[in-house]
């Protein structure tokens, strides 16, 4: 008979790895077997002639899209990049969108201009969505919201998640002359800090930091744009469960 062990981990995240150690008796140091029940996940793994079995995962994903400049919310016929950032080959990865207006296509079919793996766009307000890459076979990227707004007033935010204890502005821009007016930022609709010059920077965020923002100036009001915070507790004590069975153990137990 071959004896299995069950053991829960918490796994402390570092960048995008998670690294953990296993304690194993002393008998399993030689096995001819492993098995890891980790859906999706890429495993890498080292032992060594100890009591602790190392492991890393990376949980990257295959692609991630990224956007020039770096906000969620554009005047009408400013033009952004949409760049697929892959891990390999970038072949067959385009530039995927679903409108407000219900229409989905790809990038140089009915709007943007396909550029290898990226697409350049000019703006305007049938173009909000959201935006993604994809590949031939049907791997997603992150998905990225970009809103076109009728009005003159827009809020500069990151459209992509910020990390905790990075220094974040936001800025509340009018499409006019001067374009850095007195502003009102507001987070989850109640109002957070008046700026004159227009922009409202926070030192370190941190998770209570993560919400709904908006501003307003003598011009008009902005969208509404939400700002993630990434913290090391997103993935710290994720628990996974990982069984293994020993095919042969020594001391000659069957």
């Amino acid at each position: 008979w071959y004896p299995t062990l069950v053991t829960r981990l918490n796994i402390l995240r570092i960048g995008s790895l998670l690294c953990f150690n296993i304690s194993v008796p002393i008998q399993a140091l030689l096995l001819e077997g492993l098995y890891l029940i980790i859906p999706s996940l890429s495993l890498s793994l080292s032992l060594s002639l100890s009591l602790s079995l190392s492991l890393s995962l990376s949980i990257s994903p295959p692609a991630s899209l990224s956007i020039s400049p770096d906000r969620s919310q554009f005047f009408k016929l400013e033009s952004v990049s949409l760049s697929c950032e892959v891990q390999g080959n970038s072949a067959g990865w385009r530039v995927k969108r679903y409108t407000v207006s219900g229409e989905g296509s790809d990038c140089g079919r009915k709007w943007g201009k396909q550029q290898g793996s990226s697409c350049i766009v000019s703006l305007i307000s049938s173009d909000s969505g959201v935006y993604w890459c994809e590949s031939g076979s049907g791997e997603h990227s992150n998905d990225v919201n970009i809103t076109v707004p009728d009005g003159a007033v827009i809020l500069e935010s990151p459209v992509l998640p910020v990390t905790e204890g990075d220094s974040v502005t936001l800025r509340c821009r009018y499409q006019g002359t001067p374009s850095n007016l007195t502003a009102d930022f507001y987070k989850d609709g109640s109002l957070i800090r008046t700026e004159t010059t227009g922009e409202m920077t926070i030192p370190a965020v941190s998770k209570s930091d993560e919400g709904l923002y908006k501003c307003n100036n003598s011009e008009g009001e902005s969208p509404e744009s939400w700002m993630t915070v990434m913290t090391g507790e997103n993935m710290r004590n994720l628990d996974i469960q990982i069984i293994w069975s020993f095919l042969t153990l020594l001391n000659g137990t069957k």
